[in-house]
């Protein structure tokens, strides 16, 4: 079985070389290539998930090269990993698949292949952003994904989209600024940069009570730069004509996939870097947990005033991504369990809306504001099932995949006191704000036909069979919870434990 330890690093290799090889074909054949590398990669992620959930330890590290640090590197595969690694695939494969059409109406055929070229890159670093376990080596990967989302933003050639593109590159520098320099002194407090080392050195240097403001600064550093780069409100202003502007695959792929990739980074580098402890003690939760609740509230308010319908998805993005920082500043094991859920939930669902919005504006003749999709449901008939399905697991709907990290969340709040009322009145506040943006759209889409019966839109089968998927999916993870919930419990014990 020690092939399955290279399964990993084979990811992100032939990410990288998938990346050249479709760069060689013409247009619109440059899919497969994407198509194949995704497919592949989620199989084998799944054998990784299974080797590791029937292996002794339930991880494993592979040095590349067989050499040692500082010369050599490492890879690290428990359960969180490869788990997260294969939603990831798993949404990218079939945001691409589903938006095909767009893709191919929206780019010029010159810059098709490319289009496909960035989204290979995204998927590498997503998955060495997975696997690292060295600190600057996520960095580096950071970077890339950074460049190769912006260019799935500057794919389109458009104005507003360009725009967008130019805006989003500035606050993911900015954001990949704070982080470069929260690592560069981490790196020279401790002197490494292997996540296990960079423990042990921080443990130490806490427990001896030394360096602890600089230690404060870099992790202060380090999270707000991830926080721009995900999305955390105040730093959300990104999001709105990144996702409003972007073909849906592309928005489908930054908000479901990207902005995540950040997050468990985060969560990696608090597990396994800085440790929770010292995390705790260093008091930046506490922002984590403020700006995690001001989002939930107000992004869900933009949503509400929001008139166009990838806009006002955009602002929900913000909100649902404030549910993962108040879990992570609450700091509680449920509330971690329930960020992790939240990841995964608002992952699926988030790509499932963008893809059934492009589908929706599609037979409302290309418009994107709210009012113009009237009855658009009726001339689309699987968008407008795959949107309500996805509206519905947004407010909480019980036996749909949004229910589960609320409930786990409300389930936390108990476990705090002193938070307790805070985090219950921001859930309700949130979800009744949820409710009112995402079922006044759905009433509009679903609004009875003028006139009897409306012209039927061309369904192309692909996106038709990845919205039916993405369903499937999310109502399988509402009815039958406890599998993932188990696994992402295990996965932050071997976080805890394992160095």
């Amino acid at each position: 079985m020690d092939v399955l330890m290279n399964f990993p690093f084979i990811t992100i290799v032939l990410s990288l070389f998938s990346s050249v090889v479709a760069f060689a074909f013409k247009g619109r054949r440059a899919r497969f290539v994407t198509y194949f590398l995704l497919s592949a990669c989620a199989v084998m992620s799944c054998f990784v998930i299974i080797y590791n959930l029937s292996s002794e330890t339930g991880y494993f590290v592979y040095r590349m090269g067989h050499y040692d640090a500082p010369i050599g590197n490492e890879i690290s595969a428990g359960l969180l990993e490869p788990f997260f690694a294969l939603l990831f695939e798993v949404v990218m494969l079939l945001s691409v698949i589903g938006g095909e059409k767009r893709i191919f109406s929206d780019i010029p055929e010159e810059k098709q292949k490319l289009f496909y070229v960035m989204v290979n890159l995204c998927h590498a670093a997503l998955v060495a952003l997975c696997y690292t376990n060295d600190i600057f080596t996520a960095y580096v990967f950071v970077e890339i994904c950074t460049i190769a989302s912006c260019s799935l933003l500057m794919a389109s050639d458009k104005g507003r989209s360009l725009i967008a593109a130019t805006r989003y590159m500035i606050f993911s520098l900015i954001g990949s600024g704070f982080l470069l320099i929260g690592v560069i002194l981490l790196y020279s407090i401790t002197g490494h940069l292997l996540f296990a080392d960079l423990y042990e050195a921080i443990t130490h240097l806490h427990s001896e009570g030394s360096y602890d403001f600089p230690l404060t600064v870099a992790i202060g550093l380090i999270v707000s730069g991830l926080g721009v780069k995900s999305g955390l409100f105040p730093f959300h202003l990104w999001m709105p004509d990144t996702y409003g502007t972007a073909t849906p695959a592309a928005s489908a792929i930054l908000s479901g996939v990207i902005s995540k990739g950040y997050i468990f980074l985060l969560f990696k580098i608090i597990f396994r870097v800085v440790g929770f402890d010292v995390f705790f003690g260093t008091g930046v939760q506490n922002i984590l947990f403020i700006f995690g609740i001001h989002g939930m509230i107000l992004g869900s308010v933009s949503a509400i005033r929001a008139k166009n319908v990838k806009f006002m998805i955009a602002y929900s993005s913000a909100a649902q991504i404030g549910y993962i920082y108040m879990g992570l500043g609450l700091g509680t094991r449920t509330a971690i369990v329930a960020s992790l859920f939240q990841i995964v939930f608002h992952s699926l669902t988030k790509a499932m809306l963008f893809i059934s919005a492009g589908g929706l504006c599609d037979a409302a003749g290309g418009k994107q504001d709210i009012a113009s999709l009237r009855s658009s449901a009726h001339k689309n008939k699987i968008a407008g099932a795959a949107f309500l399905v996805g509206s519905l697991s947004m407010v909480g709907v019980p036996m749909f995949a949004g229910f589960i990290p609320k409930l786990l969340f409300a389930s936390s709040a108990f476990e705090s006191s002193s938070r307790m009322l805070l985090v219950l009145v921001a859930l309700a506040v949130s979800t009744m704000l949820n409710v009112m943006y995402f079922m006044r759209t759905v009433l509009t889409v679903y609004h009875p036909c003028e006139g009897g019966a409306s012209a039927k839109t061309r369904v192309y089968a692909s996106f038709a069979v990845c919205a039916l998927i993405f369903v499937a999916i999310n109502a399988a993870v509402g009815i039958n919870s406890q599998p993932i919930s188990t696994l992402l419990e295990k996965g932050i014990e071997l976080f805890a434990n394992v160095r």
